[in-house]
């Protein structure tokens, strides 16, 4: 088991801004110095694994060999029952070069319609990798369920958060306050076994 990471500098292997920001909030208790990959100029790695974990292990390891620090990333996506899991690990993708999640919300809202679909349930999955310069890693995994609804409501958040209503709520994630939305998304649940695990609370 590696040792508690505290006091020391932490890599969030991603350039997506919106992300950055929401983990950066999720650390905020931790005397941690958080950078990102855009901070560094590194170039984020090709996602070519076959599985959320995959991928998030191929961000985190390259950023941590390529910067010397342990370095963390999380691959997330969301997952439509009625479409067989999709866009699942190619959430990101589904939204083309330009990264229009209301694109991909429309895509997903015509792939419903064209099944004559009357299962909207899905569920947001977060896998985190922590990766060591050496090699080591470690794996943690988010889920909450929920189910969709179009149109796309509020701004806040990012992605798809606009067309998700988490169980038990009324609102979707994207017309949450992002202080409410961070401490029941998948996000915080991957974040939360990573800290009670590794960090310590400043």
């Amino acid at each position: 088991m590696k040792k508690k990471i505290n006091n020391e500098d932490i890599i969030i292997a991603s350039h997506n801004e919106g992300k950055v920001s929401e983990i950066k909030d999720l650390l905020k208790n931790y005397d941690l110095k958080i950078l990102s990959s855009s901070d560094l100029g590194i170039d984020e790695p090709e996602e070519n694994g076959s599985s959320f974990e995959e991928n998030a292990l191929i961000k985190a390891s390259t950023t941590s060999m390529l910067s010397k620090t342990v370095s963390i990333s999380d691959d997330s996506g969301l997952c439509v029952n009625a479409l067989d899991g999709e866009p699942g690990i190619y959430s990101a993708r589904w939204a083309g070069p330009k990264k229009d999640f209301l694109y991909a919300a429309n895509k997903i809202q015509e792939s419903l319609l064209k099944i004559e679909a009357i299962d909207y349930s899905a569920y947001f999955i977060c896998v985190l990798a922590v990766s060591w310069p050496d090699g080591d890693y470690r794996i943690y995994k988010g889920r909450v369920d929920g189910t969709l609804s179009f149109p796309p409501r509020g701004k806040n958040g990012f992605g798809y958060d606009p067309i998700f209503i988490p169980l038990g709520h009324e609102s979707t994630f994207g017309e949450m306050d992002p202080q409410f939305k961070h401490s029941i998304s998948h996000r915080n649940h991957a974040f939360k076994l990573f800290s009670k695990e590794l960090l310590i609370e400043g």
